[in-house]
């Protein structure tokens, strides 16, 4: 078995995946459009064209699928986090200044028990993250 996460962004998903390329290194793999879909009496009949069907991008070793939902129009990232692994503070810095830029800092990157740098923040696009650097063993 294998657990991948899918994000759902309500109409933002072309914007995420650009800030991840950006910010996070994130290579696009897939990329298809509701209009690229064959017609359909479906919940995509009625979707915007020119949103994301199905992605999915690379974020390290990481596969991430997301789309704009068709179905859900009040999509909410609750009850997760994406945990991004670091190797080093600036790293950690770099990533997590980028993911709060424009979003909001739940716990600025510290020094915890369980972990030398640790901090956990929601990005503008309303995702969770945790950004770690692992404990040396």
């Amino acid at each position: 078995m294998h657990v991948q996460p899918y994000l759902f962004f309500n109409g933002r998903c072309e914007e995420a995946i650009h800030y991840y390329e950006k910010h996070l290194g994130a290579k696009v793999n897939t990329k298809l459009r509701y209009k690229e879909a064959p017609p359909s009496d479906g919940p995509a009949a009625n979707a915007n064209g020119e949103h994301i069907m199905y992605s999915d991008i690379s974020i390290g070793d990481t596969l991430v699928m997301a789309s704009d939902d068709c179905v859900n129009k009040d999509t909410a990232f609750q009850g997760f986090a994406l945990s991004l692994t670091v190797s080093s503070n600036a790293e950690a810095d770099r990533v997590f200044a980028a993911l709060a830029d424009g979003g909001q800092v739940h716990m600025p990157l510290s020094q915890t028990f369980f972990s030398p740098y640790f901090g956990m923040v929601v990005d503008r696009f309303g995702v969770h993250w945790m950004v770690i650097i692992p404990p040396q063993a």
